[in-house]
């Protein structure tokens, strides 16, 4: 946003700083001043700055010239709200909240007879055109420029109405079913029973706190307005914003949390601009309020703080003397909070056990802990200030209790030539409903930036297919990722992390040799890569089973074919596959993805396999195969097992080494070629050990239902 400097010194006369020293030292106080451009014929310069979300009271210059009185402890000049005298109205103008749960305060004031036409400067110091001008804000007419200036004065969006075209009074409330709406973009809009409307007692004028309305633009021909100020809850003006599409000034302001008291003097700020064309008011202000709202924004409880929780939060300083009572009072006073100290007798500034209630002003909804407060002192005196400490600490760092299974799985993964990322916490309702374990885990966000971000994420795999995506969708074709991170899940009051693996892969494997020449990555190859994962801890049994897709049981993301369940020890650790048709085309994947997500709280209660170094055998290996008869119901995975349970030491290596289809078998069979290496660490083997080895590895595989082929 741009800020005028002319602007600023407006309502800081006293400034001492020059444009360049005073973007410093509202860049330390975090206020950002990203750019400084000067301006010719005295104009000073304008500030492009970055405002944090949290500081919508810095959003506008009023909000920036307080910052700047607390830094140099200057007197602020109030906003001028004097106003012509009304004329009597025989009865208020009719103003009724409905939706009393996304309207907490409505005010509305009557002027007749103005003039629309250019705005004309108002009061001395502070002129439309030139601020305009300066900062390249298009002048339209001073009905609208009125309402441009009190948002780019003081952060307040208002609105005005072409009285005459209201029918009956205002009444805020939720849309009605079927409800259309023209608003001043031109576009004519199916109202959703959810929105939040300024309206009459016939029709609704205007979608609130986003866009007014197209019935009741000011034109030339007006000549009695409303002029409106209010304040509407942020999630009711975000959810209304988002499903029309619309971002306003207006609803960026609202959307993160406005000023409650604000409105009366924005009013009289767009009334002023009007009447200097002429005019007169008609009645008094109609200010209708929500106690609930009032008693959570404007009338907060006190908070506690104490001079001694100042001095252990924040440390030393340089300065001897350091961080005083008058120093807090001073800072916070300034910041607009109010500080009644809980001592009798002597100053509270010259006590060292100061201690204090502390009323919030409106403008900062950011604040509302003490450890709030001890920030805004230490941000304001300067973090520049405080001495170079480390914190005192007599103890040794001790890693999690899961860091070294942690750092396994990590090199693991980097071997297989994947690539370590990290993904946001957040995800959309809709991608926590897909991919959570279970339903009903989501944590909502109190206070979500936007929908897509509005729960904590109860799975890995939102975010990693998002990677995924913006890799493709950038042309790089081969892509490997995972990401060991948290997820949580539970209620707001009570949020539990765990912690995860999210695996992620698409395009080619690279060329080995002659005999194994780049080919796509498929199902086998993560799963090759999965149980090279879990060959690092120690398990009695690791296998891998699917669901019919009837079942139900397979995740919603996979592919309920071309998916698997990995169990250890009989507990489910993960699953992995590829990705379902529907999710890829939604997100616009062309080529097939292959994900999976392990649940490593469960991985991480197996321990670490510990390497055993055993001396290689100076006695000959001895190879035999053995020619398998298979139902096709039965997996490798079973004779596997079967062979790690014989206690044979010199049984050293068994493995497929063929797989044979044939018609001549019998239906649903297959032949399985076997090759088992038996060898001796402290004897050649004799040929009758061999004929009781080969007879036990028989009799295992047949109680598998495997026979040997004849």
């Amino acid at each position: 946003m741009k800020i005028l400097t002319k602007w600023l010194r407006a309502y800081l006369s006293d400034l001492p700083a020059n444009d360049a020293q005073l973007a410093e030292d509202l860049t330390l106080r975090g206020i950002a001043v990203d750019g400084i451009f000067p301006l010719e014929d005295g104009n000073g310069s304008f500030y492009e700055m970055d405002i944090t979300t949290n500081r919508v009271d810095a959003m506008n210059h009023y909000g920036i010239a307080r910052e700047a009185a607390a830094i140099y402890g200057l007197e602020l000049k109030p906003l001028d709200e004097a106003l012509p005298a009304p004329l009597p109205s025989a009865q208020p103008f009719p103003v009724r909240i409905e939706a009393e749960d996304a309207c907490g305060r409505f005010t509305a004031r009557v002027l007749r007879g103005v003039t629309i036409g250019d705005s004309r400067d108002w009061f001395a110091g502070a002129e439309v055109a030139t601020y305009f001008g300066l900062l390249e804000q298009k002048q339209i007419s001073n009905a609208v420029d009125a309402t441009n200036f009190a948002w780019l004065a003081m952060g307040q969006p208002t609105h005005v109405f072409d009285l005459d075209k209201i029918e009956g009074g205002i009444i805020v409330r939720r849309a009605r079913p079927g409800e259309r709406l023209k608003t001043l973009d031109g576009i004519e809009r199916t109202l959703d029973p959810e929105d939040l409307v300024v309206a009459d007692h016939v029709k609704p004028l205007g979608l609130a706190g986003v866009m007014g309305g197209w019935d009741t633009m000011i034109t030339p021909a007006t000549t009695n307005v409303l002029v409106e100020a209010a304040w509407f809850e942020p999630m009711a003006v975000r959810r209304t914003a988002r499903r029309h599409g619309l971002h306003t000034d207006a609803s960026h302001r609202f959307e993160r949390g406005a000023d409650f008291n604000a409105a009366p003097v924005a009013s009289a700020l767009v009334s002023r601009i009007l009447l200097a064309n002429g005019g007169s008011i008609e009645g008094s202000l109609v200010d209708v309020r929500v106690p609930a709202f009032e008693s959570r924004t404007a009338h907060r409880q006190p908070i506690a703080l104490a001079l001694s929780e100042v001095h252990r939060i924040l440390g030393t300083t340089i300065d001897q003397e350091g961080i005083t009572a008058s120093d807090v009072e001073n800072v916070l006073r300034a910041l607009g909070c109010d500080l009644v100290s809980q001592q009798a007798g002597k100053l509270a500034a010259a006590r060292e056990d100061s201690k204090w209630r502390v009323t919030l002003p409106g403008w900062r909804l950011d604040l509302e802990r003490e450890i709030d407060l001890i920030e805004e002192v230490a941000r304001v005196y300067g973090y520049n200030r405080f001495a170079n400490t480390l914190p005192s600490f007599d103890r040794g760092v001790q890693a999690l209790p899961w860091a070294q299974s942690e750092a396994a799985v990590r090199n693991t993964l980097l071997a297989a030539g994947f690539h370590e990322a990290i993904a946001s916490t957040f995800c959309s309702a809709a991608e926590a409903a897909l991919t959570a374990p279970q339903p009903g885990l989501a944590v909502p966000l109190g206070n979500p930036l936007s929908e897509e971000a509005g729960v904590l994420r109860p799975s890995l795999v939102p975010g990693m297919l998002a990677m995924i995506a913006g890799n493709l969708h950038r042309d790089v074709s081969d892509v490997r990722l995972f990401e060991l991170g948290t997820v949580f899940s539970g209620a707001t009051e009570k949020v539990e992390e765990r912690p995860a693996l999210a695996l992620g892969a698409v395009g080619s494997l690279a060329e080995q040799s002659a005999l194994h020449p780049a080919r796509p990555i498929e199902f086998h190859d993560l799963k090759g890569v999965i149980e090279q994962l879990l060959s690092r801890f120690q398990h009695r049994s690791v296998y891998f089973d699917r669901f019919p897709p009837e079942a139900g049981l397979t995740p919603a993301w996979l592919h309920p074919y071309r998916a698997a369940r990995v169990a250890a020890e009989g507990i489910t650790v993960g699953w992995f596959g590829q990705l379902h048709p529907n999710e890829a085309s939604a997100r616009k994947l062309k080529e097939p993805v292959l994900i999976g997500e392990l649940y490593l709280d469960r991985l991480y209660k197996l321990p670490l396999r510990k390497p055993v170094a055993r001396d290689i055998s100076r006695f000959q290996p001895v190879r035999r195969d053995f020619s398998l008869i298979l139902d096709q119901s039965i997996p490798w995975a079973t004779i596997d097992q079967a062979l790690t349970g014989l206690d044979i030491p010199e049984l050293v290596d068994w493995r497929v080494r063929e797989i044979f289809r044939d018609a001549r078998l019998g239906v649903r069979e297959y032949s399985l070629l076997m090759g088992v290496t038996f060898q001796a660490a402290d004897r050649t083997l004799r040929e009758e050990e061999l004929q009781a080895f080969q007879t036990r590895v028989v009799a295992a595989v047949a109680k598998s239902g495997a026979r040997l082929r004849t």
